[in-house]
């Protein structure tokens, strides 16, 4: 009898859920068609509206969609960097390519103001400033800046990562359905990669299709291969870069529209919303006591949005 109330109990969640999310189907429409078909959205250097001078550029044609591509005009043999900052005050400070092609950078500020400068090195560990410019940004939605490729999470639409992931979906409509397969698939099939995590080197950015087909890679790693499969299905994700505890970490959020944004959270199973950790899931076998760890939200704390 207890079991049997359980589930007319996990029935009425669903139910409930149901009718909520047919409630607010006229404001998500973006991510809700993610409930029935997926377009792979890349990022396009338009041309439409660029800001330059002579030696860099910033294409900010689909800033409404939440991203921008920036490039040095010109191939170097310097080291560059890009920084952003947005409304929200974060500064992010990435390495940007030196052979004179655009790279895609997320506006994860949200909408506002934004001042985004491009920097070349002149000697040691000084750069100069190269080109720096500012912008007002209205975005089409809150969770664009979350559904492409950018630098830290790069994929096309003919990557083997989004391949499996349509592979893994299949027959699967609701996004929780596919969040759950994606999950899943990454904590059993990938190991934590002990020897890379001593040896990785600052500015390390993940290959996803490299680390799907060694099944193995650190916490960057698993957040950018998980964060990939659902942005290719429609899914807005979050590549999270903060703390858990006191260890520098990576790990997802994840846009669901009968909730919102869920703040590190994997699925319902009818009494809370778990903990969308794969790296910790992965390396720990899922036991109990790690469950019970990225299960409490307060053991994390962000501090970039990828």
């Amino acid at each position: 009898m207890p079991r049997l109330r359980q589930l007319e109990q996990y029935k009425k969640r669903i139910a409930l859920v149901v009718c909520f999310c047919f409630g607010i189907m006229v404001f998500a429409p973006a991510v809700l068609a993610a409930e029935t078909e997926t377009a792979i959205l890349e990022p396009v250097a338009s041309g439409v509206t660029v800001l330059s001078n002579e030696k860099a550029m910033i294409d900010a044609s689909n800033a409404k969609d939440g991203y921008i591509m920036a490039a040095y005009k010109q191939p170097t043999d310097k080291k560059l960097k890009l920084r952003i900052t947005g409304p929200d005050k974060v500064v992010y400070t990435y390495n940007l390519n030196s052979d004179g092609k655009y790279e895609v950078f997320p506006l994860s500020g949200g909408e506002g103001n934004y001042s985004i400068a491009v920097y070349e090195n002149v000697s040691g560990n000084k750069y100069a400033t190269a080109y720096s410019t500012t912008m007002t940004v209205m975005l089409t939605d809150e969770y664009a800046p979350y559904l492409r490729a950018n630098q830290y999470v790069n994929y096309q639409a003919d990557s083997e990562v989004v391949k499996k992931a349509a592979e893994l979906v299949k027959d699967k409509p609701k996004s929780l359905d596919k969040i759950a397969a994606v999950y899943q698939y990454t904590v059993t099939t990938l190991t934590y990669d002990k020897e890379k995590a001593k040896t990785v080197q600052s500015g390390y950015l993940p290959d996803v299709d490299q680390v799907l087909a060694e099944q193995k890679g650190i916490c960057f790693d698993y957040a950018a291969v998980m964060t990939a499969m659902l942005r290719s299905q429609g899914i807005p994700t979050r590549l999270v870069v903060g703390y858990a505890g006191d260890v520098y970490h990576a790990w997802i959020n994840t846009f669901i529209p009968q909730t919102g944004w869920i703040e590190g959270v994997i699925y319902f199973d009818g009494e809370t919303w778990k903990m969308m950790d794969p790296t910790f899931a992965s390396s720990a076998k899922q036991s109990k006591q790690i469950m019970e760890y990225i299960g409490n939200g307060s053991n994390y704390t962000a501090k970039y949005l990828y």
